[in-house]
């Protein structure tokens, strides 16, 4: 921006070349006269009287048509030329049009003899002047007949540059008012821009407005302080602050363009090596400022140049290099310096005299910095547009991501709260619902129930998984439509498109919640779709049975959260009720969970370590005699705080695979027991021990059983091994094969829980057993219920045919044994003669039992 301006304007030391000097005004009404000159440096004596100055020998001639320029030196100049007077010549004007000069002293000389005096110069007021204007001048009139001429003597600190023209008065104020005009709208125009610029920046908070506003504004102040406008208008009493401006001038301008290109050209993100480069220029222009305030005028402006010229290179150079690497804002950026390169490059071909003198050409730096202010106020406003598209584009970008990432969300909820092979409301949505359910509805009664299919893994091995899974999507479409139907159902979900009324809660468990109440007004309904849930799926031209079963607990007789009702609704679902009926609710007395059987598994193991189990034992009673010929050995937990039944135990050891380690446990301590026996007098009596069909499993099972009772010969036929009807029939093939191993090492054997299970008389009949257990369920109603003691008697009747003896379970009074007896049963077991009891308590009951019988004796 400032190349050319500082060259031509500041630097001084070249020869500004003006047209022919003329001996009278031109057609334009002015004359650059032929001019001598002496110089006396700033050491010598002063003269100052004009007409000893005059007679001096010898006096130097400029050539014609040159200007004085001196450049920087401190010589006291003075200068010596005519005055034009043919013509209408009477109101001159004499303009020395360089307004940096400190001292200027003009005589006008007529006939050799001074008749006219001015002192001015800008270091002092402007009220020193004749005419308020930034250059000096001197208004003077002539008289035909007699010869004019001036001398001027000029002194300055800067560059000793003295432009003369002498100008008919009325051609001179027309010219600087065209000249004020054209200024006038150069000025209005950095104006304008530095306005807008700080407008913009105010609204947008961004720099580079502001290092424009600056930089435009630098540059104005540059060429204003360069005329010397600033002088009358801002300071005109205070040369001083003139002075320093000018000073000032050159590194603010630089300083501000130089700051305006690093951040209009992105150079830190973009260039950082030439970043680096601009900032080292603008920490020198920097110190340039500062040294304006500590050293001499001449030297703050020799340095100031000096700094601007690579300043203005880099300047120069940066738009081009940035263009070059693809930087889209260099190109608008080098555009605008190239039309103030061009606008300078013309005023300075004028001034030399290349091209001929028009409004283009003198005013050629103003119309160029114009334009570079113009074009790149639209760079910036294209700029301003570009980021406002980016932003709007980003927005958008970020509003189609937002966008995505909701419908990313939305599947993702979707996939959360869905099962993705039926598409049902998953357990988590179902849950989800229900508590809403609950809160919103806290005063009514609300059923959750809970359908299981139990033949799912069957089809699934013979079919395969895909068809399976299909089957699967097939009764979750029939049942959400037969839950639509159910009287006072709630729907799971329900939106625009689709709405659910069955949840996937499992891969093979469905859940449904209803309005109990209404539910309940409509019991004809609530069979019809049971009867729907229990029909069998048509695919691939079979008719698939699922063997759905299904459980509900109400809100709030059965729980008052959703964790609990869910829960229970399982438990009843898994009932002999639903097994039957399809159909079941929830009842305390079915549910064996607990959170203590989660974790009576551990604690079985470490009470099997630490032998913390015990046995109970209870009698057998002949019913012939009334002897005792035997015990039971029951298991049982007496350490445990919250009492343990036997069948859970048995359970949890064998889901856990305790019952090898339990089973064998309990055989060596029968052994032990019936030492204690025998010791007590009572060596006749059997110990009976409950084996688990897990052991019949076992291919050792029967060579341990064999082992032990190796170590135990004295106990050989008396300890007697019960395995019940039912886990025989669970795999009757090995169950066979182990009872006769067990046979064959002369172990008795006994069938338990007789009239139970589902075993025929063809299986019962193969069994090494010699003896049977007829099952308490038949026993407990015998004395009132005829078709138990029909069932019974058939039973005794039967086992009896084929060689086995019987045992009646559950006998609680003396009236049920005198049945039995009738009824010709072997023997009896149950509270009628004692509740199971420790080893020391049963032989105390023996011996009384011993001592009854002496008396009977």
């Amino acid at each position: 921006m400032l190349r050319t301006v500082l060259l031509y304007a500041l630097l001084g030391v070249a020869i500004i070349v003006v047209p022919d000097a003329r001996a009278d005004f031109a057609h334009d009404g002015h004359v650059e006269p032929a001019i001598d000159y002496l110089l006396f440096a700033d050491d010598q004596p002063s003269i100052r009287d004009p007409v000893q100055i005059n007679a001096l020998a010898p006096w130097q001639s400029l050539p014609a048509g040159e200007t004085p320029n001196f450049g920087y030196i401190q010589d006291i100049a003075w200068f010596r030329f005519p005055v034009p007077t043919t013509g209408d010549t009477r109101h001159q004007i004499l303009e020395i049009g360089y307004p940096q000069l400190d001292s200027v002293h003009i005589y006008l000389m007529r006939d050799g003899k001074p008749v006219g005096e001015l002192e001015t110069g800008d270091w002092l007021p402007m009220a020193s002047r004749q005419l308020q204007h930034p250059h000096f001048l001197y208004h003077y009139t002539v008289e035909p007949g007699h010869d004019y001429q001036f001398l001027v003597r000029v002194q300055t600190s800067g560059a000793l540059q003295v432009p003369i023209s002498i100008w008919k008065r009325d051609a001179f104020f027309n010219y600087i008012s065209e000249v004020d005009q054209a200024h006038a709208i150069y000025y209005g125009i950095l104006i304008t821009v530095i306005f807008f610029n700080l407008f913009v920046f105010l609204a947008m908070r961004e720099a580079t407005y502001l290092y424009y506003a600056l930089s435009t504004f630098g540059y104005l102040f540059l060429l204003s302080s360069l005329r010397g406008a600033t002088y009358p208008v801002l300071w005109p009493d205070n040369p001083w602050l003139q002075n320093q401006s000018m000073m000032m001038s050159v590194p603010i301008a630089v300083l501000f363009s130089l700051l305006f290109a690093r951040s209009f050209l992105e150079l830190h993100s973009r260039s950082p090596k030439l970043d680096r480069v601009v900032r080292a220029g603008i920490i020198i222009n920097l110190l340039a400022i500062l040294g304006s305030f500590l050293l001499t005028y001449n030297t703050s402006m020799r340095l100031s140049v000096a700094l601007a010229i690579p300043s203005c290179l880099l300047l120069t150079f940066i738009g081009p290099w940035e263009w070059f690497r693809g930087n889209r804002q260099a190109k608008l950026y080098t555009i605008a310096w190239g039309m103030l390169t061009l606008g300078s490059a013309m005023t300075a071909a004028n001034k030399y005299g290349w091209v001929p003198t028009n409004f283009i050409t003198e005013f050629g730096m103003e119309i160029g910095s114009a334009l570079e202010a113009l074009l790149l106020t639209i760079a910036l406003a294209a700029r301003l547009y570009q980021e406002r598209e980016d932003k709007v584009d980003a927005r958008e970008s970020q509003l189609r991501a937002l966008a995505a990432r909701r419908k990313a969300e939305l599947r993702m909820m979707e996939q959360a709260l869905h099962n993705p092979l039926t598409g049902l409301p998953n357990r988590s949505s179902f849950e989800l619902q229900l508590q809403d359910l609950l809160t919103r509805e806290s005063g009514q009664r609300h059923a959750v129930g809970i359908v299981q299919l139990n033949n799912l893994d069957t089809i699934t091995r013979t079919l395969g998984h895909q068809n399976a899974d299909r089957v699967l999507e097939l009764a979750a479409r029939r049942f959400n439509g037969i839950f639509r139907d159910l009287p006072g159902v709630h729907p799971i979900e329900r939106d625009e498109n689709r709405c659910f009324h069955a949840a996937s809660l499992e891969s093979t468990a469905f859940g449904f919640i209803v309005d109990a109440d209404e539910a309940r007004r409509q019991p004809r309904r609530i069979i019809e779709c049971l009867e729907a849930i229990r029909a069998p799926i048509d695919y691939l031209g079979m008719q698939l049975p699922l063997e759905p079963r299904t459980g509900v607990a109400v809100y709030p007789e059965h729980g008052t959260d959703t964790n609990t009702l869910i829960r229970k609704a399982y438990v009843a679902q898994e009932s002999d009720d639903a097994r039957d009926r399809g159909l079941a609710y929830y009842h305390p007395n079915q549910d064996s969970y607990s959170a203590d059987r989660l974790t009576l598994a551990s604690s079985l193991r470490d009470a099997l370590r630490k032998d913390e189990l015990a046995l109970f034992f209870q009698p057998k009673q002949s019913l012939t005699d009334q002897s005792i010929v035997g015990v039971e050995a029951l298991i049982r937990w007496p350490g445990r705080k919250i009492p343990t039944p036997a069948d859970q135990i048995i359970a949890v050891a064998e889901q856990t695979g305790l019952i090898k380690p339990l089973t064998r446990w309990v055989l060596e301590k029968a052994m032990v027991a019936r030492d204690e026996l025998v010791a007590a007098g009572h060596p006749h009596l059997s110990v009976s021990v409950n084996i688990s069909p897990n052991n019949l499993r076992e291919q050792e099972f029967p060579l341990f059983v064999q082992r032990l009772m190796t170590s135990y010969p004295q106990h050989a036929g008396k300890i007697i091994l019960e395995v019940t009807e039912t886990s025989m029939m669970l795999d009757p093939a090995n169950s066979l094969r182990a009872l006769r191993s067990l046979d064959y090492t002369g172990i008795p054997l006994s069938i338990d829980d007789f009239g139970s299970g589902y075993s025929s008389l063809s299986y019962i009949k193969r069994l090494p057993a010699s003896e049977i257990k007829i099952d308490r369920s038949l026993i407990t109603d015998l004395t009132f219920q005829a078709e138990d003691r029909v069932i019974v008697q058939t039973t005794i009747n039967m086992c009896h045919d084929l060689g086995y003896k019987v045992v009646a379970e559950g006998v609680e009074d003396l009236e049920t044994a005198e049945l039995l007896a009738g009824m010709d049963c072997d023997m009896i077991q149950g509270f009628h003669l004692t509740p199971p009891q420790p080893m020391e308590e049963i032989l105390l009951w023996l011996a009384g039992q011993n001592g009854r019988e002496q008396r009977r004796a």
